[in-house]
């Protein structure tokens, strides 16, 4: 017991001094700059990765902060979390917007304007922050005008406190404006700090560079020769990060519905039951986030149904194309969103219509056949079958006979010596009215093996 538990300890102890330590501040002359990418939906997983890389920073005294944003926008409640986080923070946040190319629109304007320090890259651009409704719902005319001004006054308060351009700020809200690196910069006052290349162009531009805090300390930003340390999202980040999007929600949607509908066919296989519960319950925590069209779901789940039904419906394929043709409207308007980040792709969507077609197709079709076939759990289904006499058989007298590996009690219509080959012509509750089998019949069976099971125990 001593062993066991000095054994666990030592696990425990070499486990936490594997995790990833922050690097004390005294332990470096240099300062500490911290670097994180966020490119993804904002959402409360990204939330919670901002917030702890912020957190981080300030226990081990950074002198700042770096978030490379790259989002199509996300959800209100996950930006204030992470902008009053940033406001609250003892060490400086830069918000960069790059690479060329990228962007930070809704979400992401109001958190860059909200930063320390705004900066984009070249050929980048923000904005476009007006809000929508998150699950993919349309709004009436006074609540869209509510909500809209709601954000467009969180924006100016931001603006103004960082003395940026409040107007344009409340324009990237109710007019839907959106901004180029040098219209950001070049507007009077700018709405971002600098435009940098990269990130060691950035920390160049920004050493000695005086900023004034959001409570309104000034302070001067120290990052010459700075120890850049990267921080990654945990693992658990990392696969809910990538459960939020749309691509990988459908698929997760599909594979549910396969699963659990494969249950369905072939009840007690357990394992494609629990594996669709599984991803429908992970395809619903990304709904949850997603702008979500809730026609387009039903649509989907319409047709799926109607798939199913194939199977135990003869439509003769109507049913088959009324399905595809649900699954494939209801994918194509599932997500509520003009931005193609927040677009299911129609590469993805037509595979995996035509696959679950396919596999439609072939279960109705395996489903026609077997319906087709003679069926052998009732008496009736032993007309027709071969076996053999294990008793000498006499006309109008039982004897019993192996038929399929069972014994059945027999009356003959002519004369069957034990071992001879017999047919089965008739069924009266359980006795069959057999008849001697042709002997080329008897001798072929015999050769696949039916002479063995003259040798069956008696009894029956």
């Amino acid at each position: 017991m001593a062993r066991c538990l000095a054994g666990v300890l030592a696990f425990a102890l070499a486990a936490a001094a594997a995790q990833p330590r922050d690097p004390p501040a005294d332990s470096f002359t240099q300062p500490i700059v911290y670097a994180a990418t966020v490119d993804s939906i904002i959402h409360p997983v990204s939330a919670e990765y901002m917030i702890a890389t912020m957190d981080r920073a300030d226990r081990a005294r950074a002198a700042l902060v770096v978030f490379t944003l790259r989002t199509p926008g996300g959800l209100v409640d996950s930006t204030h979390d992470i902008v009053t986080h940033m406001l609250a923070a003892r060490t400086p946040v830069a918000i960069f917007i790059a690479p060329s190319g990228a962007r930070a629109a809704s979400a992401g304007f109001l958190i860059t304007i909200a930063a320390d320090i705004a900066a984009m890259a070249p050929g980048t651009h923000i904005g476009a922050a007006h809000p929508v409704a998150g699950g993919g719902e349309k709004l009436d005319e006074t609540m869209a005008t509510k909500a809209a001004e709601d954000v467009a006054a969180f924006a100016r308060t931001l603006a103004s406190h960082r003395h940026r351009n409040v107007q344009l700020a409340g324009e990237a809200v109710t007019a839907s404006r959106a901004f180029t690196d040098q219209e950001a910069l070049t507007a009077s006052p700018p709405l971002i700090d600098l435009v940098a290349s990269d990130m060691p162009e950035l920390l160049q531009k920004l050493d000695g560079r005086r900023i004034t805090r959001f409570d309104g300390r000034a302070t001067a930003l120290r990052t010459a020769g700075a120890r850049l340390v990267p921080i990654d999202m945990t693992w658990r980040q990392g696969v809910l990060s990538a459960i939020a999007h749309p691509n990988v929600a459908y698929i997760l949607l599909s594979l549910g519905v396969l699963g659990l509908t494969i249950e369905l066919w072939s009840p007690g296989a357990v394992l494609p039951g629990v594996a669709g519960g599984l991803c429908l319950l992970l395809a619903f925590f990304a709904f949850r986030i997603l702008p979500v069209n809730g026609a387009g779901v039903l649509l989907i789940l319409f047709g799926l149904s109607l798939l199913v039904l194939e199977v135990k419906v003869a439509s003769y394929g109507l049913l088959t194309a009324g399905g595809l043709a649900s699954v494939t409207v209801g994918s194509m308007i599932l997500m509520d969103s003009p931005a193609p980040e927040l677009q299911v792709s129609l590469q993805l969507v037509l595979p995996i219509v035509f696959a679950v077609g396919g596999i439609a197709v072939l279960l109705a079709r395996l489903a026609f056949l077997s319906q087709r076939q003679r069926s052998a759990v009732y008496a009736g289904g032993m007309i027709g079958t071969d076996g053999v006499a294990l008793t000498a058989l006499r006309p109008g007298q039982s004897g019993r006979v192996l038929i399929r590996g069972e014994i059945w009690t027999a009356i003959a219509t002519e004369a069957i010596a034990a071992g001879d080959g017999v047919h089965t012509t008739n069924v009266d509750g359980l006795t069959l009215t057999v008849r001697r089998r042709d002997p080329i019949a008897s001798l072929q069976t015999e050769s696949d093996g039916t002479a063995r099971d003259r040798e069956t125990p008696h009894g029956d």
